[in-house]
């Protein structure tokens, strides 16, 4: 079993509280996180009730420091196959007639970034944004992790957490949580938030209150 497959597979079998028999079937179909298609905006990934009752799960917290924080500690774009690694596997998953080389690096497609509903043409226009940023993770219980769960983390192809968005966006947002920065795309912000709150539950990262007040009013958006 390719690396990251197995690194995903640990993920699910280490156990969430959230939705874990969907995650299950998810990871045996094969299906990956709702993405859009041009001019849609994407559904979110659970019920807006759903999401109020795991936000509410949710350990509120002081945000940590970035003592000790480096990218390094989040070993990321593992290999899915003997070609593709995890960015380019979604950039395929998130793009549309997606033509790739012998390396599987992406040389054509269009790719509509869910933050603002822009299209793009050319892989290089888009970067893959860790839904929780890992700066963000870091500060918010990931420090404390095995080098093994961050690179699970980093890696995470299950769940919503990785996403082919317009690349100055994704420096925008560099390690901010909702209460720091929003998608540009209003219409976003409901998925977005269902979002964020799957993947801090499934793993267990604490939220702020400014945080949970950003993530109550982008669910009113619902």
């Amino acid at each position: 079993m390719p690396r990251a497959r197995a690194l995903v597979l640990l993920a699910v079998l280490a156990g969430s509280s959230l939705t874990g028999c969907k995650l299950a079937d998810e990871l045996a179909s094969g299906a990956g996180p709702v993405t859009q298609g041009p001019g849609t905006v994407a559904a979110p990934r659970v019920s807006p009730g759903e999401a109020r009752t795991e936000l509410a799960a949710l350990k509120v917290a002081v945000r940590g420091t970035m003592d000790g924080y480096s990218r390094d500690e989040f070993p990321h774009w593992d290999k899915v196959d003997a070609n593709c690694d995890v960015r380019e596997e979604v950039l395929k998953r998130d793009g549309k007639d997606v033509q790739t080389d012998a390396q599987c690096a992406a040389k054509s497609g269009t790719w509509v970034s869910p933050y603002d509903g822009e299209t793009w043409h050319k892989a290089s226009d888009v970067d893959i944004d860790h839904m929780v940023p890992l700066g963000q993770a870091w500060v918010s219980g990931a420090k404390s992790w095995t080098r093994e769960r961050r690179e699970q983390f980093a890696n995470d192809l299950v769940r919503p957490q990785l996403k082919a968005v317009t690349d100055n966006l994704n420096v925008q947002k560099s390690d901010k949580a909702p209460d720091a920065w929003k998608p540009p795309l209003v219409s976003y912000w409901c998925a977005y938030a269902t979002d964020w709150i799957v993947v801090k539950r499934n793993y267990g990262l604490t939220i702020t209150v400014p945080e949970k007040k950003a993530l109550e009013t982008m669910l009113d958006r619902c």
